[in-house]
């Protein structure tokens, strides 16, 4: 037989808070160690003394993605976006090679669709060079991920 179900112990939760009018996903405060983004002081002098690989390779590890301020994650696209189009071309593969990473490799590719988002004077054609060899290494597999994540870059 059942116990007592006159008990009200179980009603303690508050369901009404898991509302969907009420979920606000992401609400923590707590400040993220990427949040400020790529230093921008750091990446213009690796790019002056020519080490457009490190500068790449910084920018891509501090990169903004769970910050909700769009102002920080515009400047850091466009931090990002200057380190791409002052490597070379024929550097790009030897810059796509010092990406170990596979989450690093996602993180360059939203760049890159990212920069298709607002082309610039030659900028379109710099950026195909790096998704062509970015796919190359990354895969499909590169491009699904950056295209269903919810966090832009």
């Amino acid at each position: 037989m059942a116990k007592n179900t006159s008990s009200s112990a179980f009603r303690k939760i508050d369901v009404d808070q898991y509302n969907e009018d009420n979920f606000r996903e992401g609400e923590d405060d707590a400040v993220d160690s990427a949040a400020a983004g790529p230093d921008e002081n750091e990446i213009t002098s690796l790019l002056t003394q020519g080490k457009g690989v490190e500068a790449l390779l910084s920018a891509l590890q501090n990169a903004p993605l769970r910050c909700k301020n769009q102002h920080v994650k515009d400047h850091a696209l466009n931090i990002t976006l200057r380190v791409l189009l002052s490597i070379k071309s024929t550097q790009i593969d030897q810059a796509i090679d010092s990406v170990e990473q596979n989450d690093l490799m996602d993180v360059l590719m939203k760049y890159i669709y990212r920069g298709f988002e607002i082309p610039s004077e030659g900028s379109s054609g710099h950026l195909l060079q790096w998704h062509e060899k970015a796919f190359a290494k990354g895969g499909v597999g590169c491009i699904v991920r950056v295209l269903s994540d919810t966090n832009r870059a």
